[in-house]
């Protein structure tokens, strides 16, 4: 009787021992919500060549359709990193979010694509940018041709591409939003699908969209490059919630460090990121040449030191105060840790 006890009583010990031992040893979880964008990308590049898996660390990706979306998830606790526009996050930090940007992904994503008689004589290539006098002739020969102002497609107030277009219109051509266009906010598919449609007549559009747009409508023209929004334009960003815990020190800069290696792959070697990319946008339903198109597009504007975006995202945010997009400014620097990236030696 008493070794039956024993013996069950060492069976629970050693049960017990073996889950902490299992529990100390686990990896550690994070989960990290995204824009299904191509800014993105170095997760899906990071997940298909198992770089985390091998350090240690079990990436959960949870998909949102605009930036704001995911500062709720965020500010709700329900993901531990955001991989999406930065400004976002400023007003997350004004409302005590505890959050910090490690990284960049990329720069001057975000361009203005036109369709319709807003297109009309714009070159298949853009070979200088459509500014000022001349910007504003074109929107007003079309409110005159139309009886009505052009249509922008945009995400919601208070993204990124909200915030860009207005930005392009009022503080690089000298227009008023309001008087120039109807800005029409709504989630990223919907965006795309409203341009597709001809329900707007521009929109404010990124890649992979751009190039799937060029070859369902040969028609459509840019009417602004990234740069010529904003030079430096800050894009899609690495940021964690609450970095100085302790139980971020188990991961942050193994998760860092693959993110950068990503970003470089994509810069350097976009082809390779092909097969990786496919499968994660739009659930491998897009052609592999319209990928391919894409990231090579794309390669030069993915980069990863978070120094390079703070003067873009100073500027951005002093925008956003001047037109009453946010009740006040938050200190930038901040926002940004960039000792974690140094740390790495690029």
């Amino acid at each position: 009787m008493a070794r039956s006890i024993f013996s069950r009583f060492g069976t629970y010990v050693f049960a017990a021992v073996m889950a902490l031992c299992t529990q100390a040893y686990a990896a550690p979880t994070v989960r990290v919500g995204y824009i299904p964008v191509l800014g993105s990308a170095p997760l899906f590049v990071m997940d298909g060549e198992h770089w985390l898996k091998d350090a240690g660390i079990d990436m959960q990706l949870i998909r949102f359709q605009s930036g704001p979306q995911a500062i709720q998830a965020l500010a709700a606790g329900k993901i531990d990193a955001y991989v999406a526009g930065v400004l976002p996050l400023l007003q997350a930090r004004a409302h005590g979010v505890n959050v910090k940007v490690v990284a960049s992904a990329a720069i001057e994503e975000l361009q203005v694509m036109a369709r319709g008689p807003l297109a009309e004589g714009l070159p298949e290539t853009p070979t200088q940018p459509i500014e000022g006098a001349a910007l504003k002739q074109r929107f007003d020969d079309f409110a005159r041709t139309s009886s009505r102002k052009a249509k922008i497609g945009a995400q919601p107030l208070g993204s990124v591409p909200d915030s860009m277009l207005r930005y392009w219109l009022k503080a690089r051509n000298g227009l008023d939003p309001a008087q120039t266009a109807d800005i029409v906010g709504v989630d990223l598919d919907a965006e795309q699908q409203a341009f597709l449609a001809g329900a707007v007549d521009a929109a404010v559009l990124r890649e992979p969209t751009l190039t799937l747009v060029r070859h369902r409508l040969p028609q459509a023209r840019i009417l602004a490059t990234g740069h010529d929004m904003m030079p430096g334009q800050p894009g899609s960003v690495l940021a964690i919630l609450n970095e100085d815990a302790p139980d971020r020190a188990e991961w942050k800069d193994r998760f860092l460090a693959a993110f950068v290696r990503a970003t470089d792959l994509l810069s350097h070697s976009p082809d390779e990121a092909v097969p990786f990319v496919r499968g994660a946008l739009a659930g491998g339903m897009l052609p592999q040449a319209i990928v391919q198109e894409s990231l090579r597009a794309s390669a030069s504007h993915y980069v990863s030191d978070p120094a390079s975006i703070v003067e873009s995202v100073t500027k951005l945010q002093d925008f956003e105060v001047q037109s009453g997009l946010l009740h006040a400014p938050q200190p930038v620097a901040d926002l940004f840790d960039l000792e974690s990236y140094r740390r790495l030696g690029k």
